[in-house]
């Protein structure tokens, strides 16, 4: 195929993934509150009983973040449509033992994605909001805006999600022999430091918060070791 053929075929596998994802939003839109509700109920049961409620300080402020709520939401529900595509976009290119492993690494990034979210949810935001709603007081009140909320919320869950993906790049990596298992394990130490950096920048400026993703980088970097020992080249 020439430069404008693969351009063409690029245009139509963008419109289809345009088209499951305004399908999608269609759906989500009409539950923008619930999704909002979900997200939130970390910091819901972290704030104390005469706070727990969310303000917003501009007009448009609730309509904005239910919509970018739906939005997100709508990808997800979407992505086994735009991972298809993906897939058709790039498979006639691939060699056939290219092509075997492909999916399966998708599938994989997919989950682990998925996985370090929840974690996140889960695990990371009830300690971390705990700690941080604990300076509040009678002098000392909290007042956290729907817009502020949204956007830390979601920065952590993505950061989380690419922190989780971790061992799968250290498996593609090691196949193509870039990486190998004792080459990363010579680097514990600036692995260590970085995790502890990554940590410090992604989290709010409490130990706590900073440990609850410098240790699962480094659980994750362990891992990531013993894959590219038994996956890496020989």
């Amino acid at each position: 195929m020439d430069i404008i053929s693969h351009l063409s075929e690029l245009r139509k596998r963008l419109i289809v993934c345009l088209i499951a994802v305004l399908v999608a939003f269609c759906a989500t839109y009409s539950y923008s509150v619930e999704l909002y509700e979900i997200l939130s109920m970390p910091i819901y049961e972290a704030l104390p009983p005469r706070f727990d409620y969310m303000a917003f300080t501009g007009v448009v402020e609730p309509f904005f973040t239910y919509l970018k709520a739906a939005i997100i939401a709508a990808i997800i529900a979407a992505s086994p449509v735009i991972l298809y595509e993906i897939w058709a976009f790039v498979a006639p290119g691939l060699y056939k033992n290219e092509r075997r492993w492909f999916l399966p690494v998708v599938a994989a990034s997919t989950l682990l994605f998925g996985a370090g979210v929840i974690f996140a949810h889960r695990v990371v935001f009830p300690y971390g909001f705990a700690y941080l709603l604990s300076f509040a007081g009678e002098e000392l009140r909290p007042m956290i805006t729907m817009g502020t909320y949204f956007g830390f919320a979601t920065k952590m869950l993505l950061a989380f999600g690419a922190v989780f993906e971790m061992p799968l790049f250290a498996l593609v990596l090691s196949k193509i022999g870039i990486v190998s298992g004792p080459m990363l394990l010579r680097g514990w130490k600036y692995a260590l430091l970085a995790a502890v950096i990554i940590g410090a920048l992604l989290t709010p400026p409490d130990v706590i918060s900073q440990c609850l993703m410098a240790g699962p980088i480094m659980v994750l970097y362990g891992i990531s070791i013993v894959v590219a020992y038994i996956f890496g080249k020989k």
